[in-house]
């Protein structure tokens, strides 16, 4: 090369070595895993969805399990433990590989930059959210079926129709903003993981936001469909009792107004501003 000749120009957002991606690098990322969900065989999409509304189930049972009992604990503790077993769900959702209705919301990036249609988002988030659906009440099935809610001297059970009950008393518009604040953090979560470089920094970025989560009280549409049929299995037994369980109210009073809340805090509140912040104006620089 002449001694005159310019230097060849870096990557504007490639870290060196084992870096941590930048947050101009993470959007990026997210907006290529984006279209590689969207365009996803759909029996593929649809087992990673089962498998991922299992694992979240089984973090919801590792929650349910840790809490049981602990009433002598102060709430704040509790909520605590509950929040850092939980996260058990989204370890394995993102380092096993799975497709989870909630973090998929953040394929509203690549939509946002058109490079995934309308119909295949939306279509996608179908696929993923019956299948997160089958995963999960199936699970809880399967753990009944185990009597897993008599163990602790039927603590555990106890547990689970508390949860369900505190679910079940929200108000719709409660339930949308909850589901709102949860899913901000699971989609911080996700998007966190996309500056990893090992599996545990993955694990470690995933943690704090899904243990906040809980801690705080929000609400996860695919953790409840986990907790609330599993509560409605659990009451079958003349030995547990409880109020105000039924499908119609756990699908209409719970699951919808969560899932609103979902959408709109992970492609809205967390998608939506990291495209405009870091897509959009790279996007428009050239125009």
């Amino acid at each position: 090369m002449s001694r005159d000749a310019a230097p060849a120009e870096e990557p504007a957002f490639a870290p060196a070595g084992f870096d941590a991606l930048p947050p101009p690098g993470m959007a990026r990322k997210a907006e290529d895993v984006g279209v590689a969900k969207a365009t996803m065989a759909t029996a593929s999409l649809f087992a990673l969805a089962v498998l991922a509304g299992a694992f979240i189930a089984l973090g919801a049972l590792f929650a349910t399990t840790a809490m049981a009992g602990g009433g002598e604990l102060p709430y704040g503790v509790q909520r605590l433990l509950g929040g850092v077993t939980f996260s058990l769900g989204l370890i394995l959702v993102v380092v096993a590989g799975a497709e989870l209705f909630t973090g998929n919301n953040l394929v509203v990036m690549a939509w946002a930059s058109g490079r995934v249609a309308t119909r295949r988002l939306l279509g996608g988030w179908a696929v993923v959210y019956a299948g997160n659906f089958v995963g999960a009440v199936a699970t809880a099935a399967l753990v009944y079926v185990g009597r897993q809610h008599e163990f602790g001297g039927g603590a555990v059970g106890e547990q689970a129709l508390a949860i369900a009950e505190a679910k079940l008393g929200l108000g719709f518009v409660q339930a949308v903003a909850l589901g709102a604040l949860c899913n901000a953090l699971v989609c911080l979560a996700v998007w966190l993981t996309y500056s990893a470089r090992t599996t545990t920094d993955r694990i470690l970025a995933v943690v704090p936001p899904i243990a906040a989560f809980v801690a705080a009280g929000f609400e996860h549409s695919v953790a409840n469909m986990y907790f609330i049929p599993f509560a409605l299995l659990v009451e079958r037994d003349a030995a547990f009792a409880a109020d105000g369980l039924g499908w119609g109210a756990f699908l209409l009073d719970n699951l919808l107004p969560v899932t609103i809340g979902n959408v709109f805090g992970g492609a809205v509140m967390v998608g939506a501003v990291y495209w405009f912040v870091y897509l959009r104006p790279a996007r428009g620089a050239g125009g």
